[in-house]
């Protein structure tokens, strides 16, 4: 019984070493050791299947504490009663939960198959989850790391798959020393010496990394760019009594930062009130309430609702899209996107014409037609002509598809975003923990305006150099527009990730597979000697 209690207790300490190291909570250097407990639990437990249990533990709970923003929503924008939104929350948990389910068997049984120590085991497993693994909240280990630039540098490199394996590498080593006898030789330690040298080496590269980024940040033309962020909620956005005050809003802290020099406005995702056609062209009349711009000039990138002419219930515009549109000086459109990647339940309803009661309990929940290909915007400005990737929404968070809209060559990332369902959570805080990635993997500045925050400015080696702070729209009396005014550099772009993506998680991937494989044939040849050797026994 009490090494039962002893086994939860660890699992329960690396479930709260694992979210205390991620935003909110911040204490990055908790994930260094985080999954040490885990392990020990994983390679003690009495079967595999008892180490998948004990590792289901520790993810379930450090989901339950990362991901509680979560029920909020289900409550405040869902309108559920919390007897109604626990039970979404705990299957959502029991997913999530599962990647450090799979991670402690996973450990376990090659382990066993193999042998290898934990320092090498830890980061091939989890590697290959993340890599392999679908994610409701897409997300990775690394993310504990994205306020620590020295750290992340090699993500260039590797994606955050590199920064995530150099973290259990490290938590393995550890592990391997705890778990060797006593007294402990030099063969117990190489684990550690070897993720020592690694990390001096991670850091060496780091410090090289961030003073190239500095002197080409130093030497690149920089454009002017004021983000607003309106601090508007969902319901009051889409409420049309309120569509005119919404669009002044927008329009009168864009005219106070176009008085300051901005020579690039960004409003964030669907920040446009009233519903544009598919075909918009040009600005509205000067006489027209639908005029976006009013009172200033300057180019603008924003979100609206786009919908096709003469929609066909059956047609494959029926739905609106989720639209980033491009408008230049003389107020013509020069560039249009459409978000590939929807957010399910919020955008994308699966079986949405087979389950109409979905939207009677989600009644904020709405159905996106979805786009197909990334895109670029052209800006024109005094210092030069550049290309701007626009993402929208958590496509910021997704590596594969920021290396798709790099691959356009654009000179910075615009993400344009609305995280109002959260409110002042560790949501939003956590969105652009994940976004600092794909400014370091491709090495792109990107700008944020989030419609409650957090709008940030962040340079190409993943540094948040400005940012606002999120507030909740329900707050009274409501906060007041927020906006920002940074220089943003034009930049070419790079970084290895761009072009071979993931292929460090792939060979990590297959150099698992093949020493199981290996591991397995050991396996199996010791049985057959074993089991000649017994028949040679009997006849004898």
């Amino acid at each position: 019984m009490r090494v039962v209690g002893l086994r939860f207790g660890l699992s329960l300490l690396a479930a709260v070493l694992l979210f205390s190291s991620v935003p909110t909570f911040g204490l990055w250097p908790l994930m260094w050791i985080a999954v040490v407990p885990e392990l020990l639990v994983a390679l003690d437990a009495s079967t595999p299947r008892r180490a998948f249990f004990y590792g289901w533990l520790t993810g379930g709970v450090a989901h339950a504490a990362a991901f509680y923003w979560m029920d909020g929503l289900l409550e405040r924008f869902g309108h559920m009663a919390p007897i109604e939104s626990l039970p979404i929350m705990a299957l959502l948990i029991a997913y999530q939960g599962l990647s450090f389910a799979f991670f402690s068997w996973g450990v376990r049984r090659a382990f066993e198959r193999t042998g290898w120590p934990l320092a090498l085991l830890a980061p091939l497993v989890m590697v290959a989850i993340e890599l392999l693994m679908p994610q409701i909240f897409p997300y990775y280990l690394a993310i504990s790391q994205a306020f620590v630039p020295p750290v992340i540098q090699i993500a260039d490199l590797t994606g955050p798959l590199g920064v995530t394996a150099l973290l259990m590498l490290t938590g393995g080593a550890l592990a391997d020393v705890v778990r060797a006898p006593r007294p402990r030789t030099r063969a117990a330690w190489r684990g550690v010496a070897v993720a020592g040298a690694l990390i001096v080496c991670d850091l060496g590269y780091g410090a090289v990394r961030l003073h190239q980024v500095d002197a080409r940040r130093a030497a690149a033309p920089k454009v002017k760019t004021g983000l607003v962020q309106a601090n508007v909620g969902v319901i009051e956005k889409w409420d049309p009594q309120a569509f005119a005050q919404l669009l002044d809003m927008h329009q009168r802290a864009s005219a106070d930062l176009a008085r300051a020099g901005a020579a690039l406005m960004v409003w964030p995702e669907s920040s446009y009130p009233y519903a544009l056609p598919r075909d918009f062209a040009r600005d509205f009349p000067i006489t027209d309430d639908r005029r976006v711009r009013r009172g200033f000039e300057t180019p603008l990138l924003f979100g609206s609702v786009t919908l096709a002419a003469g929609r066909n219930r059956r047609g494959p515009d029926r739905y609106p899209y989720n639209t980033a549109l491009m408008m230049d000086a003389a107020g013509n459109a020069t560039g249009s996107y459409d978000k590939v990647f929807l957010m399910m339940f919020g955008e994308y309803i699966p079986f949405y014409d087979r389950i109409p009661w979905f939207t009677k309990i989600f009644p904020e929940a709405s159905n996106f037609s979805r786009g197909s290909e990334p895109a670029s915007f052209p800006l024109h400005t005094a210092v030069g002509d550049f290309k701007l990737g626009p993402l929208i929404c958590y496509e910021d968070i997704l590596p594969g598809f920021a290396r798709r809209v790099a691959r356009l060559s654009p000179n910075a990332f615009v993400n344009i975003t609305n995280d109002a369902w959260f409110g002042r959570t560790a949501e939003p805080y956590q969105h652009l923990a994940l976004a600092v990635f794909r400014a370091v993997e491709n090495r792109l500045e990107m700008v944020r305006a989030v419609n409650t925050g957090v709008s940030a400015h962040i340079d190409a080696a993943g540094r948040v150099l400005a940012q606002t702070e999120s507030v909740d729209p329900d707050d009274i009396p409501p906060a007041p527009p927020k906006t920002l005014l940074v220089d943003l550099a034009m930049l070419p772009g790079g970084g290895l990730y761009r072009h071979v993506g993931d292929l460090f998680g792939l060979l990590c991937l297959a150099f698992l597979i093949a020493g199981l494989l290996r591991g397995r044939g050991q396996v199996d040849a010791g049985a057959g000697a074993g089991a000649t050797g017994g028949a040679g026994r009997t006849g004898t």
